[in-house]
């Protein structure tokens, strides 16, 4: 079993792999929090919690209830009440009191794993691979119920939270804050890890200690952000890619969200995570539930490299869907770089009929081939075809290109509306916006109120009617600007709050609708690039753009940092043409290729234009991608440079599960003279098992010498240089 219930401490404990979280009932049937950590073989921890000394429990020193309170490690903290930490559940009831106090009132444990209504969630396969406890709090006196979810699954080190609200008396009341998860740490001996930066430059990783205090990160922008992912460690000051422990924490979310650590004066760590207080309100009806989003844990003892393949795995196995979960993903070439606005149908079809040539199986045809869109500043929301520039409709378009053997993709930006479009001058009520102020336009556009079904249902049908009249095969959902003067017209005063999280849940059920409908369609996330990658979006599409700076050379930071979570498989991943449209870098086209194999491949350029020997190389570049992206999927990867420490050169693998083969590459950002060559250790590998690299049969050597001494990369002149070799074992 993976959760068990002690009866005579009244503790629970969820087993998942080689972890254990653990919990008790205590004093007057408050929810504590006791361990979580290595799997141990006892049932009962409850010792740690101390109660047998000073402040005690309530029952023994009620004159100190309030110490009680600030000192004990809930499970689930509720504000008002003597806990001066941060909190997770905080509401207004019908006095006003903004006083919550949650007891435990019941509990079950069930096989399998529920599925939250309206929310992406990680799911099971089948029932028995994992279990889950839920346990039912009461504040009876607001009249509210909180169920805490728990799923621990069996066979990886991974265990799930969520929450759900409900309205069990016969007043409203209104939430101000619902925290999907607390942990509690009983040290402070702990760094703090983050994946922060902006656009083009997305999810670097940054690593400090935490301190006395409140140290967070957050987003506020409608969006989990270029600047702040959903995503955070905490681990041993000495915990290195290869040992120590880890707990990484990931909010299944594309919105406002807030992941915080805070030191006390007992120098106990709380750590919280859920959607973002700030602005934040939810009115809820006798008999009403408010579903908070879930949180994915990951426990390592052996590194944060661990931890990562461990959410690879679980997100691979358990949050992506669809057909193209366990499929290579088709090749393909986007004309946005190639031709920007400035395309007719007969320049598409000379790019298709090239890069159909050479291997290339997917056309993309990207933003501008819609209402009247020559440039950024018009017709969003007008989702039909510029038949100025596709003569003929855009039938006519993928029936070409799919007589050259190739498949058509899409782009759109469904969110967005532009204040020159006939869909605004018809419902200019329909962006967000505070009434009787200006509108704060960002890229020349505006948000649409995706809180509204009669909005999502307008702009489905447009999208509907694209779809059911040609063969496309492929979306790129685009989102590129984030919400400001969010109000809405179709709610009340005292509803505005709500706007924040009505408008994901919008945008959750038009991406339902859309993977439903069309379920052979592959759906491509993209929020300015890298602005929603997060496991909410890889719950409906199986890949995301990773960012729109395609350098190969700023791609070795963008898509390590993103591996700290997230599978490589799901990484939109681009050769692009050089000088690099954001850098003005040329980098070699090997390079280029040898980076985005990493992710989910393809080309954004012109192939009509580039250097003859670049269009040569491209066949041979996309046999290569074939026949190593099995590792890439399924593998697991592991991270050998660090880029963050080390600009000169990086270097990753991808090892089989069975440890049969490995693919590592090699990248030389900088060139050095009088250096020798290189000698990088090898990860992953079978110890005992000997290897040989493809290109040399006749040298073999074990596992053991590989990880423990190194290959060798030979002095490679020039920067930005790269290598790939493959081991295969004996």
């Amino acid at each position: 079993m993976s959760i068990i219930y002690n009866e005579n401490s009244r503790s629970f404990k969820l087993v998942a792999g080689n972890s254990c979280y653990i919990l008790a009932v205590v004093s007057e049937n408050y929810l504590a929090h006791v361990y979580y950590g290595t799997a141990l073989p006892d049932d009962d921890l409850t010792y740690l919690l101390r109660l047998d000394t000073y402040p005690f429990t309530p029952e023994v020193n009620n004159r100190d209830r309030g110490v009680f309170m600030d000192n004990l490690p809930f499970e689930y903290p509720c504000y008002n009440i003597g806990d001066y930490r941060e909190h997770a559940l905080s509401i207004i009831d019908k006095t006003g009191s903004a006083a919550c106090d949650l007891r435990y009132k019941s509990h079950k444990i069930y096989d399998g794993k529920p599925a939250p209504e309206g929310l992406p969630a990680t799911f099971v396969n089948s029932p028995d691979e994992a279990q889950t406890l839920e346990i039912v709090m009461e504040d009876k006196s607001a009249g509210l119920e909180v169920t805490l979810i728990y799923t621990a699954f069996e066979k990886l080190n991974a265990i799930t939270r969520s929450a759900v609200v409900k309205n069990v008396g016969g007043e409203n009341v209104k939430l101000t804050r619902v925290l999907s998860a607390v942990v509690e740490f009983d040290t402070d001996e702990l760094d703090m890890i983050t994946l922060n930066g902006s656009w083009a430059r997305e999810r670097f990783v940054e690593r400090h200690p935490i301190r006395r205090g409140k140290q967070l990160i957050d987003s506020l922008r409608g969006e989990s952000s270029h600047q702040n992912n959903p995503f955070t460690a905490l681990c041993e000051h000495k915990t290195d890619e290869d040992s120590g422990k880890a707990w990484g924490f990931n909010f299944v979310y594309s919105g406002n969200f807030v992941s915080e650590a805070e030191v006390d004066q007992h120098r106990q760590t709380r750590y919280l995570m859920g959607i973002n207080g700030t602005d934040f309100e939810w009115h809820l009806a006798p008999g009403e539930v408010f579903t908070a989003p879930e949180v994915v844990m990951v426990y390592s003892d052996s590194g944060l490299g661990q931890m990562s393949r461990t959410f690879h795995d679980l997100y691979r196995r358990h949050l992506i869907r669809g057909e193209y979960r366990d499929k290579r993903r088709p090749i393909l070439i986007n004309n946005w770089e190639a031709t920007y606005f400035d395309f007719t149908a007969e320049k598409l079809v000379k790019i298709a009929e090239q890069a159909a040539a050479l291997g290339i199986e997917m056309l993309v045809m990207d933003d501008g081939w819609f209402g009247k869109r020559n440039s950024d500043n018009c017709s969003l929301g007008d989702w039909f075809v510029n038949e100025d520039k596709l003569a003929g409709g855009l039938k006519a378009l993928v029936d070409k290109v799919n007589a050259l053997g190739m498949k058509f993709g899409l782009w759109f930006e469904p969110e967005m509306i532009s204040p020159n479009s006939e869909l605004f001058r018809a419902h200019p009520d329909w962006a967000i916006q505070t009434k009787g102020r200006a509108l704060t336009l960002c890229r020349e556009q505006c948000v649409l109120d995706y809180s509204r079904k009669e909005v999502r249902d307008y702009v489905y049908g447009m999208i509907k009617n694209i779809l059911d009249n040609a063969n496309i095969e492929y979306i790129k959902w685009d989102m590129n600007r984030q919400l400001t003067e969010v109000a809405s017209a179709a709610l009340p005063p005292e509803r505005q709050r709500e706007l924040w999280h009505r408008y994901v849940l919008g945008v959750y059920d038009l991406m339902n609708r859309l993977t439903t409908d069309y379920p052979h369609i592959l759906l491509e996330n993209c929020s300015g690039g890298g602005a929603r990658f997060d496991p909410g979006m890889l719950y409906y599409s199986p890949q995301i753009w990773c960012s729109d700076d395609t350098d190969a050379i700023e791609r070795l930071k963008i898509q390590a940092g993103t591996s700290m979570c997230y599978p490589c498989s799901a990484m939109g991943a681009h050769v692009s043409d050089c000088p690099n449209h954001i850098t003005g870098r040329t980098v070699p086209f090997e390079t280029r290729g040898h980076v985005a194999m990493v992710g989910t491949f393809g080309y954004e350029l012109d192939v009509t234009r580039i250097p003859q020997a670049d269009r040569d190389a491209i066949p041979g570049q996309i046999e290569e991608f074939k026949k190593y992206n099995h590792l890439v999927r399924t593998g697991d990867h592991y991270r050998i440079g660090n880029v963050f420490e080390d600009a000169e050169w990086d270097a990753w693998a991808f090892v089989a599960k069975d440890k049969s083969e490995a693919l590592f590459e090699f990248v030389q950002a900088v060139s050095r003279p009088n250096r020798r060559s290189r000698r990088i250790k090898m990860k992953g590998l079978d110890a005992g098992a000997y290897y040989y690299e493809e290109s040399s049969p006749d040298v073999k050597l074990s596992g053991a010498a590989l990880m423990e001494c190194g290959v060798i990369i030979p002095n490679i002149s020039g920067d930005y240089r790269s290598r790939l070799m493959h081991f295969i074992r004996v």
